[in-house]
């Protein structure tokens, strides 16, 4: 039986999903999306099955501009929005751009009304009537944002909303822009509006507090029927409501529909990381690499038994687009080891159980990390049986680097008892090593952690390098290398990252 977690009123309710990745998402400071990466994302986020897309501020600059319209060209099932200010210049580049909806807005806090836009309260009045009149006039959809709604009077901020009805808003949105606001307090206000604005309500959040999903799902439960969102929460300062956590959270605890193909979550939340240049960190909910990882004994144990002991149940990791990984370390249990090993057929007795799961602790006391790699090495050792053949042995590595050459390196190695070379540029001798070696493997393998630890002091320093790879099925598998020289370290880390993959792969077809 399925526990209740939510309101039962909003149960059958659905919502619409805006997407303001390309939008406030780029705010962030050190993002910049380039053409084809925001033409790239437009494409990903409408075919998950967001609602909207707000493509960007057009008149913030041409070049700006002529990516909302290239946005506009694309074949997208998601409406197209383009945001201005409240100034009738704004709106025509817009809709110069073919949008499907403009988004205007205007500061109704005191303070930023005083100190921003220095205007009286009834000049933000006739301003709000008559720009979203102006939209209207040329467009089938305006939505109207009184900003930093939640620092203004909220008797004031009814008058606004009032006056945007009056001028013809299709959508009015709420927006939280500084983050300050409780989900307790957010409830109150939605359902307020509510009850005194007659016209479809969007909620717009930021994370300052952490708050900003919590505040987005309050604003449901108030009554909004449209959210606003970020792909990993990105934007301006601490960012915004996520994409996932606020999907999932309607899904899943909610039963709220929200349109969303939700099984391909995880692959949108890599592909924003890798354009944004910002990895997602391992702790992030639903996406982050821990998200489905489980390392005590008993949690392990829990999850190889019954994965809702220690997962929400009403969520999967299938559900999202993950998987779930049971990981090593010093809190390792018997279960979760046996687990491990039996994936690869090594069947240890129990007293080599207990040997290799006290020889994990032992390397994870010390502050290392246990690779997959590692526990099969340590399960060799302690059974004393030979390890397999590796498929790929490496036979020669040359790298050529320099401040006027490009990174190239050249690798011969025996894949499967066959020669092989292969040559590759790379943005460094590390990259190109990497790359090299990768372009001889017989299955695509993508790269998905590099990490690096120096092991001792000094300019000779021994590094331990500590990769994760992923395999075609989507299975991650990690692996490490060391040595004095950072790129044989990352050789050495990559081929038996590879040699692995091949060896799992093996005993599990």
């Amino acid at each position: 039986m399925r526990t209740v977690f939510f309101v039962a009123s909003q149960a059958h309710k659905n919502i619409t999903v805006f997407d303001t990745t390309l939008r406030d998402g780029e705010q962030t400071p050190g993002i910049s999306f380039t053409r084809e990466q925001k033409l790239g994302i437009a494409q990903q986020i409408s075919d998950i099955g967001v609602h909207i897309i707000e493509a960007g501020f057009p008149a913030s600059s041409g070049a700006e501009k002529e990516i909302v319209k290239a946005i506009r060209e694309l074949p997208l099932s998601a409406n197209v929005c383009g945001l201005a200010r409240s100034i009738t210049a704004d709106v025509d580049t817009c809709l110069d751009c073919d949008v499907d909806m403009v988004h205007v807005f205007i500061p109704t806090s005191d303070i930023q009304r005083e100190h921003t836009i220095r205007k009286s309260r009834e000049e933000v009045l006739e301003i709000t009537r008559s720009i979203v009149g102006y939209v209207r006039d040329h467009l089938g959809q305006c939505m109207f944002s009184a900003m930093d709604a939640t620092r203004t009077d909220w008797d004031y901020l009814i008058e606004v909303y009032h006056a945007a009805v009056e001028g013809g808003a299709t959508v009015i949105n709420v927006p939280d822009t500084v983050g300050v606001i409780t989900p307790t307090a957010m409830r109150e206000l939605v359902t307020r509006i509510a009850g005194e604005i007659h016209c479809p309500i969007d909620v717009h959040c930021h994370n300052d507090f952490g708050l900003a999903v919590a505040n987005t799902i309050a604003a449901v439960e108030g009554g909004a029927s449209q959210v606003q969102v970020t792909v990993n929460g990105i934007g301006e300062r601490a960012g915004n409501a996520d994409l996932a956590q606020t999907v999932m959270t309607l899904e899943s605890i909610y039963g709220i529909g929200t349109g969303i193909a939700t099984t391909s979550l995880v692959e949108t939340s890599r592909l924003v990381s890798r354009y944004a240049g910002i990895q997602i960190p391992p702790t992030q909910p639903i996406v982050g690499e821990n998200a489905f990882a489980h390392e005590s004994g008993i949690h392990s144990h829990g999850v190889i038994t019954r994965s809702d002991t220690f997962e929400p149940g009403i969520m999967t990791p299938e559900m999202v687009g993950h998987r779930r990984r049971l990981k090593l370390g010093k809190h390792a249990g018997r279960h979760a080891v046996r687990q491990m090993l039996a994936e690869v057929h090594l069947e240890p007795e129990d007293a080599q159980l207990d040997e290799i799961v006290h020889r994990v602790k032992i390397i994870a006391s010390k502050g290392k990390r246990v690779t997959d790699a590692d526990l099969y090495e340590i399960a060799e050792s302690v059974m004393k049986i030979r390890a397999d053949a590796k498929v790929i042995e490496l036979q020669d590595i040359a790298i050529m680097t320099g401040n006027h050459l490009i990174p190239t390196a050249s690798i011969r190695a025996t894949v499967s008892g066959v020669e092989h070379s292969f040559s590759s540029i790379g943005n460094g001798p590390v990259d190109a090593a990497v790359r090299a070696i990768l372009g001889i493997i017989p299955a695509p393998i993508h790269l998905k952690e590099f990490h690096i630890d120096a092991i001792s002091g000094g300019t000779d320093a021994l590094g331990h390098v500590t990769i994760a790879v992923e395999d075609a099925r989507g299975r991650v598998f990690e692996a490490s290398g060391s040595s004095d020289d950072i790129v044989l370290a990352s050789v050495e880390a990559m081929v038996n990252a590879i040699n692995l993959v091949c060896r799992v792969s093996d005993t599990r077809e």
